[in-house]
């Protein structure tokens, strides 16, 4: 009888330490992915400051550049799609399309002196820059949570685990788009024609 006792106590002990390990790396799972949520939070409000600061920019340079029509209705969809995406992936391309109409609007401004000079224009596209800033900080921060939850789930045993309770890997990540991975082009002026 006391053996019985002794191997029931025995089972009853490892089934708790065992179940005590699940629960424990089952609440850090939900840490993690709490904190993914959270690290994307920062990025959907700065990329809506920036969505924001749009409208502004355009219209400033709107007055000046009549016939650039084709970028501001660029800028305009990208800013629709972004505001429209609710998932995280959506978000990223949304992001993306915005991210190369602003390059192009800011191109174009280098040909208009008048626009450059602009104190409107000139405090938007600081307050653009101050949001850019933001933006690279808060998609470096979601990258890295989401690297540590997507690394957490996958070691053994939490991958165990993971399946067990529900947990799977996230690739939302922001990465460079296509156009970023290429080098500028820089090209000098050549020397001043003697006469």
């Amino acid at each position: 009888m006391k053996k019985l006792g002794l191997i029931l106590v025995l089972v009853v002990g490892l089934a708790l330490i065992l179940g005590g390990f699940f629960v424990s790396r089952r609440n850090e799972m939900v840490r993690k992915q709490e904190a993914v949520r959270t690290a994307w939070s920062q990025v959907d409000v700065v990329l809506q400051r920036r969505a924001d600061l749009v409208p502004n920019l355009v219209e400033t340079v709107k007055g000046i550049m009549a016939q650039e029509q084709a970028v501001f209705g660029e800028i305009a969809r990208a800013r629709a799609a972004l505001l429209a995406a609710r998932s995280p992936g959506e978000r990223i391309a949304a992001n993306q399309q915005l991210d190369s109409a602003l390059g192009r609007l800011l191109a174009l401004v280098e040909n208009y002196p008048q626009v450059r000079s602009n104190e409107n224009f000139l405090r938007l596209q600081d307050e653009l820059a101050g949001t850019e800033n933001r933006i690279a900080v808060e998609r470096r921060r979601y990258n890295e949570v989401l690297r540590d939850y997507n690394t957490y789930i996958a070691l053994f045993p939490n991958n165990l685990i993971a399946s067990l309770a529900g947990f799977s890997r996230n690739e939302a990540y922001f990465e460079a788009t296509e156009p970023a991975r290429q080098p500028p082009k820089v090209e000098f002026p050549g020397p001043p024609a003697r006469e």
